[in-house]
């Protein structure tokens, strides 16, 4: 715990003397080298812009993970993280959240400062409730929240002015909270399954 705390303010630091990395676009962040291996990405951690760990059996969110302070993709899908720590917010110029398949059951309730975060994919995990700040996702492009357990949509949603899809299949969402969630995004492609019979 103390471990991760100094990393932390080592991070929070180190941003505040050499400040924010460039954002990449779309092209730029899909031609960058992917590193597959903590172990390999931690020997040029500045280097380090895509991330992807998927099946390496994480119980946690491993902590290692804070000295990546140019992260702007990160994928830890088919691990076995039930929560993402509120720090995950120091990623500052995170573009690409992806945590498929992990058990998920929340969200930080601070997401919303990931500001840069464009396309979030927590798919087939076991999230109850979208949190409070996910309205100041101001960026925000894509929402893949497919198959959760989704019972609570906060009317801050109205805020993703940016947000062109939004896939929410195969969660039991009656037809008029459906009518609702489209009514607060009016310019987004939202993707339901049938409305259950059912009430919240």
């Amino acid at each position: 715990m103390k471990t991760s705390i100094v990393i932390i303010v080592i991070l929070f630091l180190q941003q505040a003397i050499f400040g924010q990395s460039q954002l990449l676009d779309s092209l730029s962040l899909a031609a960058c080298h992917e590193y597959t291996n903590l172990d390999e990405a931690l020997k040029n951690p500045e280097s380090v812009v895509k991330l992807s760990l998927r099946k390496k059996k994480y119980k946690t969110f491993p902590s290692k993970l804070y000295v990546f302070t140019n992260l702007q993709y990160l994928d830890l899908s088919k691990n076995s993280i039930d929560e993402l720590p509120d720090s995950i917010t120091v990623f500052k110029s995170l573009q690409y959240l992806i945590c498929s398949k992990d058990g998920l059951k929340r969200l930080p309730n601070n997401i919303g400062d990931l500001k840069n975060l464009k396309y979030l994919n927590v798919n087939q995990n076991d999230i109850e409730r979208l949190p409070y700040s996910f309205g100041d996702l101001e960026n925000l492009e894509i929402a893949d929240l497919w198959s959760n357990n989704l019972e609570y949509f906060p009317e801050t949603m109205k805020k993703n002015t940016k947000l062109k899809l939004m896939d929410l299949r195969n969660i039991l969402i009656p037809q008029n909270h459906q009518d609702i969630i489209q009514a607060m995004l009016p310019n987004t492609k939202i993707y339901f399954s049938p409305p259950c019979k059912c009430s919240w």
